[in-house]
C-alpha cells in the first residue's frame, strides 16, 4: 500500500495565462526512499529540484507505516517542513539531521534557494486514528477503560478510513453530504461552488478555491476512500458530479459523516422574510 506520495516539483518557465499541468506523483511504500535536489548528470534523483543553489543530493524522504521521514544531508542550511493545513505550523530539519519523523498529513518541504522557492509537496493519506477518537472527534474519549482493545493489549484496532475531522477536505466532504444528513430523502448533491460558498465563513477556509476543492474531492475519492475509479463515468461536468455523488453515497453508507459532525459547519444565514406590500 501507498503510504506517502510525493507530488513532484514542476519546472518553471509556464506561460502564467496556460493551464497548470496535471500533477506528476511519485508513490512510496512503508520502507521506500526517494533522494531530492538537483541531481547530476548521469545521477538523477527522483525529486528533482531546479534552483541552482540546491544540492546535487540535498536529502532523502523515506516512508513509514503511515509517516514519513526527512534527511536533511546539507551542512550548512536548515529546510522548512510546512503543514499545508495548519495556520503557520512547521518543523525544521538542521543540517546533518538524519530521519527526522514528520507528523503532517499535508505537507510543503522548503530549501532556501537563490531565486524561485525550491519546494515539493508530501502527502501522508494513510494516518490512523482510533475510530472515534481523532482529533475533534464528537464525543472522542481518552484512555483504555473506555477502549477495550487497549484495554486488552495487543495491536490496536484502528478505521480503515483514516479521516482526520480537523481537515479541509474532511470539511468538504461534510458539506457535500450536508443536504443528506439533514434530510434523508433530499437528492439533492452540492456543487463546488456551493461547497466554497457554505465553507468560506469558516477562519479555516476563507482562502479556499475551487480548484483546492477539487483538489479534496479527488483526494477523497482516489487516496482516502479508495473508490473505484468505474464508480462513475462521463467527462467533464458529469464525471465530476458522478465523483461527487459516489463520494456522499460511500460516506453516508458506512457513517464516516454524522448528523453530529455538522457542528463542525458555520452556521446557516437565514433568508429575510418576504415581505409584501
Amino acid at each position: 500500500m501507498d503510504t506517502v506520495i510525493v507530488q513532484l516539483p514542476e519546472r518553471g518557465g509556464r506561460p502564467p495565462d496556460s493551464p497548470a499541468p496535471c500533477p506528476r506523483l511519485l508513490r512510496l511504500g512503508p520502507g521506500d526512499t526517494a533522494e531530492f535536489g538537483r541531481g547530476a548528470p548521469g545521477s538523477p534523483v527522483p525529486v528533482r529540484l531546479y534552483d541552482a543553489s540546491v544540492s546535487r543530493c540535498a536529502g532523502l524522504i523515506t516512508a513509514a507505516e503511515d509517516y514519513w521521514r526527512l534527511s536533511n544531508f546539507s551542512r550548512r542550511v536548515t529546510y522548512v517542513v510546512e503543514n499545508l493545513e495548519g495556520a503557520g505550523e512547521h518543523i525544521k530539519v538542521a543540517p546533518g539531521r538524519l530521519g527526522a519523523p514528520v507528523p503532517f498529513e499535508f505537507s510543503r518541504v522548503v530549501l532556501p534557494s537563490r531565486s524561485t522557492e525550491a519546494s515539493f509537496k508530501v502527502f501522508a493519506p494513510q494516518h490512523a486514528y482510533l475510530d472515534g477518537v481523532g482529533p475533534d472527534a464528537p464525543g472522542a474519549a481518552d484512555g483504555a477503560a473506555d477502549c477495550p482493545d487497549l484495554a486488552r493489549g495487543g495491536e490496536q484496532t484502528t478505521n480503515p478510513f483514516a479521516l482526520d475531522a480537523t481537515a479541509k477536505y474532511f470539511l468538504v466532504l461534510l458539506a457535500l453530504c450536508e443536504p443528506r444528513l439533514r434530510n434523508a430523502s433530499s437528492g439533492a448533491v452540492p456543487g463546488v461552488s456551493e461547497v466554497l460558498e457554505r465553507l468560506r465563513p469558516l477562519e479555516s477556509c476563507r482562502d479556499l478555491t475551487r480548484s483546492a476543492a477539487n483538489y479534496h474531492i479527488d483526494y477523497l475519492a482516489s487516496v482516502k476512500l479508495r473508490l473505484r475509479d468505474d464508480a462513475w463515468s462521463g467527462d467533464g461536468d458529469a464525471m465530476v458530479g458522478g465523483k461527487r455523488e459516489e463520494l456522499v453515497a460511500f460516506a453516508l453508507r458506512f457513517d464516516l459523516v454524522r448528523e453530529e459532525h455538522l457542528a463542525l459547519l458555520p452556521p446557516k444565514a437565514r433568508r429575510a422574510d418576504r415581505v409584501e406590500g
